[in-house]
């Protein structure tokens, strides 16, 4: 990370266990800071999506090209939870 780089203050919301534990490396000097911290979490994430991304972009070419609209909409019938359709219970009469 570059140390000129424009940064912008925001606040966010940790559940308290993330928090205590982040305050917990700091103290032990695993962390230089919560934001340091809280930095590197985020460009970790980022780019995690972005080499996940490439990795799928890389396979949809080596099996085909990209996925059509007629495969995609396959794959979210496929995926969506479907839901149960229930006959009404028969109701037994005396003859």
């Amino acid at each position: 990370m570059v140390a000129s780089m424009a940064t912008t203050k925001i606040t966010v919301t940790l559940p308290d266990t993330q928090l205590e534990e982040i305050r917990h490396r700091v103290a032990t000097n695993k962390a230089a800071s919560i934001s340091g911290y809280i930095q590197r979490a985020v460009q970790k994430s980022l780019e995690n999506e972005a080499e996940f991304l490439a990795s799928v972009e890389q396979v949809l070419m080596e099996t085909g090209g990209p996925i059509t609209p007629k495969e995609r909409a396959w794959a979210r019938r496929m995926i969506t939870p479907r839901k149960r359709v229930t006959k009404p219970a028969k109701r037994w009469t005396a003859a």
